[in-house]
């Protein structure tokens, strides 16, 4: 299979060389990203790229989450692609819409990724979500703003999410994740 997004393709070698206990997560995401040129097109109906923040406070101590509206769970920000390959700017963009907060900064390597499956709605089949996590620090105020996308925002502290057995596993993973990088 012909290789669409090189970039993508070298960001995902980079984390699995940090992440060795991720491989086969690694391997779907590459077999997916090389099936197809629409892969980051929310059209692709089979799944499709997004992007998501891992939205720091800028002490790094808390992360904002969002109650999310169609999904009805505590998850970090993020959104579709919407045909962007550079899901890292796709991760900055959604975390500045769906907080309203400016002074954003984002971290060009993968901080996560996870492949999971959205519910069939109306008008939408069931898919994936081939998620690609990001670093964004919030350097300004903290001061957010709902939009239509969310039923809450709030500051959750890192450390509370990891031991909080009710929280997403992702969000745990994450968590997990940031607390044992070196300060």
């Amino acid at each position: 299979m012909p290789l669409h997004f090189p970039h993508i393709a070298t960001a995902l070698d980079d984390y699995l060389a940090r992440h060795p206990e991720e491989g086969e997560t690694v391997a779907d995401f590459e077999v997916f990203l090389a099936s197809h040129r629409a892969v980051f097109e929310r059209g692709h109906a089979v799944g499709h790229f997004t992007g998501s923040a891992w939205l720091t406070s800028a002490d790094g101590e808390r992360v904002l989450l969002t109650h999310h509206a169609k999904l009805r769970r505590w998850l970090q920000l993020g959104g579709h692609a919407d045909g962007d390959s550079e899901l890292a700017r796709v991760a900055l963009r959604e975390a500045e819409e769906e907080s309203g907060l400016g002074d954003l900064t984002v971290e060009r390597e993968i901080f996560d990724i996870d492949r999971h499956r959205i519910p069939a709605r109306v008008g939408e089949p069931e898919h994936w979500h081939y998620d690609v996590r990001y670093v964004v620090r919030a350097t300004g105020s903290e001061e957010f703003a709902i939009n239509a996308e969310s039923l809450a925002l709030a500051w959750q502290p890192v450390r509370e999410i990891v031991r909080n057995p009710q929280a997403d596993d992702s969000l745990r993973r994450m968590a997990g994740k940031w607390l044992a990088r070196s300060p």
